[in-house]
């Protein structure tokens, strides 16, 4: 890999050569081809309903706080003033990631010099990519993370390789908006402080860059947790963290046997014998088939499941039903469930590893389609709070084709699980060839690549749900950097076959 950056600056890198003109004209074109085909045949967004109507419902009520984050809703909010169409949403959606993808790219190819061949397989799979077209036409929070996290990505670099103060304001504004959209982007802080140590900032503008960062998310968690107090009386972040972590715990606790069950503290006491006598009961999979299901969130949103039941039945005694709201109901569970969640896991952590972590690998290895397999959900309607956000002009989305599934993602699982293996088969064979050890800028790229897929793999698969629609950003982080590992073995193996065939004609004069 030819490294000597800095000859040319990336403006003119960009728009006075030749090539990366007419690639850049070529993405375009094919992009916005993209894009008018796909919503020829599904003029209308789609929707996951749950997700999708809760977002527009936040955005229309602005309550400041939400089952989800609330970021994107305030994005809806915000994008409501220029337009209220949802195709020139999703036309934002779907141009913003393939822009953050190529800011990235062309930002690799500028520090890294890879050969021509890897620059255009790794532009074919950025801009020919139709995650993008399936995840930029649903009304969700996905690509706008997936577009904001590839963005912050390639900031880290020129934070490493051109360090400026500007750099620091834009890594600031872009992890900001980042952490209120997803709850995961705490771990960017992380990886923000690594590559500022990376970077030969001074050491004042190294805490001026870790510390901003770290300010202007602490300052969102105060704000949050002040409004949820208001709301339920307790002090919290998250309450959508303590569902998951007794979501998470019920999938593992399933598999206890009741002869091997500890007692719990008295305040769980009615919560688990619920909770057991549900799973008593559902032991035939024939007749329960989502208990067969691992490593899923049915536990968190489902009527009839023990937490919900047990929230209901909790203000029912308090004789607070009527007059608490189903959000504040929700909310003030949170860290109750919390608490249950990580004591019965820290209980029987063997159960968690075998029954939630391991399956939840497998689904990080190869992630599940999911709610993008279907567009719309299956469904031809919507909720009349989604007709009046976009102005439809009634409740039925159409589309021009019967086959209601997202197009040519059926492959994505498998595609995405070769690409993990590329990875850490790159990653290894950079280790055991010594790459870590030589002063090749590549080395730091390498270094903050490989950080970004251990942590996302390690909170997902210890926390979190996998699924392809989150795994948007590791994926094409993966594959960006997969192709890099082998352009550096391929070009480190060509560089030896030079040099072998002259030690033999040495030795033989």
């Amino acid at each position: 890999m030819n490294q000597e950056v800095g000859l040319e600056s990336f403006q003119d890198y960009l728009f006075k050569n030749k090539r990366n003109v007419f690639t850049l004209w070529i993405a375009a074109f094919a992009a916005i081809v993209q894009f008018s085909v796909f919503k020829y045949f599904y003029p209308f967004a789609s929707y996951i309903h749950g997700d999708s109507f809760l977002y527009i419902d936040t955005a229309i009520k602005n309550p400041g706080i939400s089952s989800y984050m609330i970021g994107y809703p305030m994005f809806l909010r915000m994008f409501s003033v220029f337009s209220s169409s949802d195709f020139v949403l999703t036309a934002f959606q779907y141009l913003l990631m393939q822009m953050s993808s190529l800011f990235l790219l062309f930002t690799v190819f500028y520090l890294y010099k890879p050969a021509k061949i890897t620059q255009t397989i790794l532009l074919c799979l950025a801009v020919l990519n139709p995650l993008y077209l399936n995840m930029g036409n649903m009304v969700s929070s996905d690509s706008l993370f997936a577009s904001l996290s590839i963005t912050w990505f390639a900031l880290l670099l020129w934070i490493i390789y051109f360090p400026q103060p500007r750099l620091i304001l834009w890594h600031t504004a872009i992890i900001y908006m980042a952490f209120t959209i997803r709850y995961n982007a705490l771990i960017y802080i992380f990886i923000g402080a690594l590559a500022f140590f990376l970077s030969s900032f001074s050491i004042r503008w190294k805490a001026i860059g870790i510390g901003s960062g770290a300010i202007a998310i602490m300052l969102f968690i105060l704000h949050t947790g002040n409004l949820y107090k208001e709301l339920t009386g307790k002090w919290q972040y998250s309450p959508f963290a303590g569902w998951q972590w007794a979501n998470n715990a019920m999938y593992a606790y399933r598999y206890v046997d009741s002869t091997h069950r500890k007692p719990v503290p008295a305040r769980f006491k009615e919560l688990d014998n619920n909770i057991r006598s549900y799973f008593d009961s559902t032991r035939d999979i024939k007749k329960f088939p989502q208990e067969a299901a691992m490593a899923s969130t049915f536990y968190m949103w489902s009527p009839g499941m023990p937490l919900m039941d047990y929230k209901n039945n909790l203000y029912k005694k308090l004789h607070q039903d009527s007059i608490a709201s189903d959000y504040k109901k929700w909310a003030s569970m949170g860290p109750f469930y919390k608490d249950y969640g990580i004591y019965i896991i820290s209980q029987y952590p063997q159960y968690y590893l075998r029954y939630f972590m391991i399956p939840n690998s497998l689904k990080y290895y190869a992630p599940p389609i999911e709610f993008l397999e279907y567009y719309n959900s299956g469904s031809d309607s919507v909720t009349s709070s989604t007709q009046f956000w976009f102005k439809y002009k009634s409740r039925v989305v159409k589309t021009r084709t019967k086959d209601r599934r997202g197009p040519f993602l059926g492959f994505y699982p498998l595609l995405s699980g070769g690409i993990n293996l590329v990875m850490l088969f790159g990653l290894v064979c950079y280790f055991l060839l010594g790459g870590f050890h030589s002063s090749n800028p590549f080395k730091k790229g390498i270094i903050l690549g490989g950080t970004v897929w251990l942590l996302n793999a390690g909170f997902t698969i210890t926390a979190s749900s996998a699924a392809l629609r989150f795994q948007a950003f590791p994926i094409m982080l993966s594959t960006v950097f997969a192709g890099l590992l082998m352009d550096w073995i391929g070009q480190l193996a060509a560089i030896k076959t030079e040099i072998q065939p002259k030690r033999k004609i040495e030795i033989a004069i």
